[in-house]
């Protein structure tokens, strides 16, 4: 390759790039450096008075509402480890309804009349600080002139230490309100449903004999899939760089079709990458399980294990943080766009699900026998309900313009909501369906035929990665979840049409059984039935990506919502503005405002994505279209005055391209003028008019790719970017 174009100095800085790790990971294992900058129950145990440990440790473990008498020494506690760590600053940290995290830093220093500087961080600094409200997406809940609103200490997230090359920040985990108290952020809907899921479920706990009132916790391991591409490339890519995914590129020789990438070894470089990243996290207390290469060239995946759905929740935020800001370390950049490129495989973010608590357990677990374990197959039939009852809503909460991408893809889950029970769970609801259930398949052994090997358990039931709601084991996997998403909406949603549906159920035995313990049996396996009956269409255990499902999920009378426009409108349904203000999880004016923001935040994307194709089109793709075309017909002309023949197929092909691309940027400038007054028809405009007009421009910008000579193309290429560590 000759030139000296931005995308030549990228591959020059990218074949001379080493990169040096300072980690001394053989006397520092991230065992030992697990919650090191966490003030963890372990650290308050140590700091704070006896009395004053358990009120805040009773409202950790109980959901009871902190005493405030306590928060001026717990303030002080905190202040002082925070100074004993490095800390100089403090940040009430919030996840507004941007998806991202939002942080304000305050100096825990403050002089005094002497003129000498003391450390102050009071209790009631703690409790509560005050962001613009204005500022942040409210969806209309907010005037833009009415500014006040309010952060509050989540006690049950841990405080923890950020640190930086020149300082630490003590992080304080907060609820956003508005001073009117509509919930404006992430975290406030989610300790609601929690809420509303214990006290439903203890009723469930309550009729098979457990009075312990310890509370039923949401848990959520989420499975983090992002793509990492060399930073010489990304700053060569304006699509990268503004919206995280390449608006052009045709395909490169080489994809995925080998399946070599998937589980491969990891490149040096990624994997010191990742070492990094999980030495930071472990210190945040986040429990990294697994790590690997994904299916596509240059995607990669992180798994924790689980915790509490709020904690994972903020820890998801912290892990996407993290992923980004050690890549550039490294070199790199970490992409967490659900499609960065097209024709392979895009990351999702598979929310694994389940609730329990500290006497029973995990309550999804069926045991060696579901058939026998009436308690578990109740909640699961409550979970069967709600997914059928409000798949719609299931698919509203992972609408967004790049999930659109990626669902119904041949790497994603299709848009129709159904559930993977696997052979032996359906084979056991099925019995119950019909009668009653007397057995459950059981697993076995499988020989491998090697007699140095040995036999391994086999599960009762293979696993389904076509299905967007699968069980896998002990477990939901919501597997439809965005790789760029917060887990916090999927998981406020199921919290909640889960509580629905076990106040129905639990309502439903209490009258049947009328408080007589041995009517129980019986009475579940009638609601069991009933519920089967009702609702077992959403079951699902073959193809999703089939069109026969397609036809058959119509037949079925499932919804197909395809695209975000589609899907989002159903946030304000009637039956779901009804069950959500039912449990006190959001009012339909909040609810009104998310499908607002979301709706806006769709249109925003497509908007920046259309600018930046364009501007990509007229500056550097015809441009070189025009230079390779110029080079082709000087050709042309040389060879003619030698009176040589020249072949003239090529000159035509990229004349006529280099005119189609005209047009095709011209049509999509025309389609971005149309303005609506209505968000829901604009966003309806985006998906129906601006993107197919991006697509006919990509089509021809790629097809002029596939022909320009290579020393003139000036983008970085599929071949490069996905292949070149």
């Amino acid at each position: 390759m000759s030139g000296n174009t931005v995308r030549t100095e990228a591959i020059r800085a990218i074949n001379d790039y080493t990169f040096e790790t300072t980690i001394d990971f053989k006397n520092s294992s991230s065992i030992d450096l697990f919650g090191d900058n966490v003030f963890s129950i372990s650290i308050m145990k140590k700091r704070l008075p006896k009395e004053i440990f358990k009120k805040v440790n009773k409202t950790m473990e109980e959901g009871t509402r902190l005493d405030a008498s306590v928060a001026d020494v717990v303030a002080s506690a905190m202040k002082d480890w925070a100074l004993d760590n490095g800390a100089t600053h403090y940040a009430h940290v919030f996840f507004p309804l941007t998806g991202l995290t939002a942080e304000k830093h305050d100096s825990f220093l403050m002089p005094d009349l002497a003129g000498n500087a003391m450390a102050e961080f009071s209790g009631s600094t703690l409790i509560q600080g005050e962001p613009d409200a204005s500022s942040f997406p409210n969806g209309g809940l907010r005037e833009t002139f009415e500014a006040r609103g309010y952060t509050a200490w989540d006690v049950t997230s841990p405080a923890y230490i950020m640190e930086n090359p020149n300082g630490a920040t003590l992080c304080i985990p907060t609820a956003f309100v508005s001073w009117t108290g509509e919930a404006l952020d992430k975290k406030t809907p989610i300790l609601r449903s929690m809420q509303a899921l214990n006290i439903q479920a203890q009723r469930i706990l309550k009729l098979f004999g457990d009075d312990s009132g310890k509370m039923v916790n949401a848990t959520c391991g989420a499975e983090q899939e992002y793509f990492l591409i060399d930073r010489n490339f990304v700053s060569a890519r304006p699509d990268l760089l503004a919206t995280g995914r390449s608006l052009f590129g045709a395909p490169a020789p080489k994809g995925q079709e080998f399946d070599d990438h998937y589980f491969g070894a990891i490149p040096d470089r990624v994997l010191a990458y990742m070492c990094e990243v999980e030495r930071e996290l472990c210190k945040l207390g986040i429990p990294v399980k697994t790590r690997h290469n994904e299916v596509a060239p240059s995607q990669f995946e992180l798994a924790p294990v689980f915790e509490t759905a709020n904690l994972a929740t903020d820890h998801q935020q912290l892990v996407m943080v993290t992923l980004r800001k050690i890549a550039k370390k490294y070199g790199m950049s970490c992409l967490l766009h659900e499609k960065p490129f097209s024709g392979i495989n895009g990351s999702g973010k598979h929310v694994n699900y389940s609730f329990g608590n500290a006497t029973q357990g995990n309550l999804l677990d069926p045991g060696e026998t579901p058939h026998e374990n009436a308690q578990f197959l109740v909640f699961t039939a409550a979970i069967i309900r709600a997914v059928h009852k409000h798949a719609k809503l299931l698919r509203a909460v992972v609408a967004t313009a790049g999930n659109d991408h990626r669902l119904g893809a041949n790497e994603a889950p299709p848009a129709i909501i159904s559930i993977f029970l696997g052979d032996q769970l359906s084979d056991v609801f099925g019995q119950i369906q019909n009668g009653d259930a007397t057995s459950s398949k059981g697993g076995g052994t499988l020989n491998i035929g090697v007699d140095s090997l040995p036999n391994l358990p086999k599960d009762a039931g293979d696993r389904n990665r076509t299905s967007p709601f699968a069980f896998t084991g002990n477990r939901f996997e919501f597997r439809a979840v965005g790789s760029a998403q917060s887990v916090s909406g999927p998981l406020v949603a199921m919290n909640t049409i889960f509580s629905e549906s076990i106040d129905y159920v639990a309502t439903e035995l209490e009258k049947r059984t009328g408080g007589d313990g041995a009517k129980l049996n019986d009475a579940v396996k009638e609601v069991i039935k009933e519920i089967m009956d009702a609702h077992g269409d959403v079951i699902f255990n073959g193809d999703g990506y089939t069109d026969a499902w397609q036809e058959e999920a119509a037949r079925r009378g499932l919804p197909n919502l395809k695209t975000t426009p589609d899907s989002l409108p159903c946030l304000v349904d009637d039956d779901i503005v009804e069950i959500f203000s039912k449990y006190g999880v959001l009012s339909r004016k909040e609810l009104e405002s998310r499908m607002e923001i979301y709706l806006e935040q769709y249109i925003l994307k497509i908007a920046v994505e259309a600018r930046i194709s364009i501007k990509m089109a007229d500056t550097q793709i015809y441009p070189a279209a025009v230079a390779h075309q110029t080079m082709l017909a000087d050709n042309c002309l040389k060879l003619r005055e030698l009176g040589l023949t020249c072949d003239d197929e090529s000159l035509t092909h990229i004349t006529e391209l280099s005119s189609k691309l005209r047009e095709a940027s011209k049509h999509l400038k025309a389609v971005m003028a149309h303005k609506s007054e209505e968000t829901l028809a604009e966003a309806t405009h985006c998906c129906e008019e601006i993107i197919p007009a991006m697509e006919a421009l990509r089509t021809v910008a790629d097809s002029i790719e596939e022909m320009v000579a290579d020393d003139l193309w000036p983008l970085p290429t599929y071949q490069e970017m996905l292949f070149m560590k």
